[in-house]
């Protein structure tokens, strides 16, 4: 088939949409023509590496779902170490009138082996004052540190390695620093809302480099902690994925977070990094991944926009050594993405994608959210429900969410109020 799922096809509407200079395109020589993408066959998510079909769930759920984590895990992502013995939770702070009485602001301290020196990560917690407790949650990594998800002064300043950018000076942050990705996290609108929000700085698990793991928990945890990684060995992605699960274990613990309602959302690397986490942790009640593209929601295959050998050239280190295999031959690849989606089912998925941001391949993650809908079928759930992909700005969907929102690469108001949405109505009452 050329660039279809099924016989789907973009609308016209779409396709005009769509037809713009890719924002920030990495690489002149991408493809963005859709008349250029080859015919592929993508691999079957309910048949069994030897071509036997998944009969029923109970096949999916001893069977298939497993296969398919091991190929993710040997093929693209690798193997990661269970939660590590002793850890232990240290709430550094409780400040039960933040942000003018909003919120309950709680910083905490995870101890991954339980000592001082050793590693560890730190939560950023608010929690709605006024909503009745335990409340949802949504959980994500972000990119520049705690303080730069709010201005509040009273937020704890990182002291991680980071990139250079606003307000960080030779790789620390500084208190400029605070405040600098708000938009991304509106904070009070999820509050207001009625769900608590937690977040913690990606550079605590790791530092986002190619040497980053040596000051990082692959350096102190599980595989790889002699340095000499194997072909299937976690990488950055797995890192950070591991470090949401641990993040969750001390949400499982805390009165005011009901630890059963738990969405992980990211974007961009971190929607990658989400949506492996919510395929190795089934505790995640919903995932979302925002303009996660290729090694994320995007179809492989399709060859669009960003390629296997674009992500393993410039970030060889956010994947295990294998998956560079398959750089120009993705068609080899055992497994492709709308798999990693199915591994969310039964539970619900949201995938969105921007207009912009070709480099992404929106068609890619929208075909690849309609092909992991047969395994939601299979487990009595409902997929997206729609056979072309949606106008701009026009959110479709049942257990599958998806959108296509107007402009660049970027977690906007207009997506959070999609993900707050598609909450009320998988993890709570609507709201008023």
């Amino acid at each position: 088939m050329r660039g279809t799922v099924g016989g789907l096809a973009a609308s016209a509407a779409v396709v005009s949409a769509m037809a713009v200079s890719p924002a920030g395109a990495q690489d002149s020589g991408a493809n963005y023509d859709e008349a250029k993408v080859p015919a592929y066959t993508l691999p079957d998510p309910l048949r069994f590496a030897d071509g036997s079909p998944v009969r029923d769930a109970s096949d999916w759920a001893t069977k298939r779902r497993p296969e398919l984590l091991r190929l993710f895990e040997e093929h693209v992502y690798g193997r990661r170490p269970a939660s590590p013995s002793g850890m232990r939770f240290e709430v550094l702070e409780s400040d039960p009138r933040a942000l003018s009485g909003l919120a309950i602001r709680r910083q905490v301290r995870v101890l991954l082996d339980g000592t001082e020196t050793g590693p560890s990560l730190g939560i950023l917690l608010w929690v709605p004052v006024s909503a009745p407790r335990p409340v949802p949650a949504f959980l994500g990594l972000n990119f520049h540190g705690n303080e730069a998800t709010h201005p509040d002064p009273g937020i704890r300043l990182s002291s991680m390695w980071m990139s250079n950018g606003p307000g960080v000076v030779d790789h620390r942050a500084t208190d400029a620093t605070r405040g600098t990705d708000a938009a991304a996290w509106p904070v009070e609108r999820v509050l207001d809302r009625g769900y608590a929000l937690a977040t913690v700085y990606y550079g605590d698990l790791e530092p986002d480099r190619p040497d980053g793991w040596r000051s990082g928990v692959r350096a102190r945890i599980g595989p790889g902690v002699t340095g000499r990684f194997a072909p299937d060995d976690w990488a950055a992605i797995g890192a950070w994925a591991w470090g949401l699960s641990r993040a969750l274990d001390y949400l499982a613990t805390d009165p005011d977070v009901d630890g059963r309602r738990v969405a992980v959302i990211g974007h961009s690397r971190l929607g990658k990094t989400a949506l492996w986490a919510g395929a190795e942790d089934e505790r995640f009640a919903m995932v979302v991944s925002n303009d996660s593209g290729e090694g994320g929601a995007a179809l492989a295959r399709r060859k669009f926009g960003e390629r296997t050998a674009d992500l393993t050239g410039a970030f060889p280190y956010w994947f295990c050594s294998r998956f560079r295999d398959y750089a120009g031959r993705e068609e080899d690849l055992p497994v492709d993405q709308h798999e990693l989606l199915a591994l969310v089912a039964p539970r619900p998925l949201y995938v969105a994608s921007a207009t912009e941001d070709l480099w992404a391949d929106p068609r890619g993650e929208f075909l690849a959210a309609t092909a992991a809908e047969p395994v939601f079928r299979l487990l009595g759930r409902g997929g997206l429900g729609v056979a072309e992909m949606p106008v701009p700005d026009r959110p479709v969907g049942d257990r599958i969410g998806y959108h296509l929102r107007r402009g660049p690469h970027a977690l906007t108001a207009y997506d959070w109020e999609q993900y707050l949405s598609f909450a009320d109505r998988h993890l709570r009452a609507p709201h008023p």
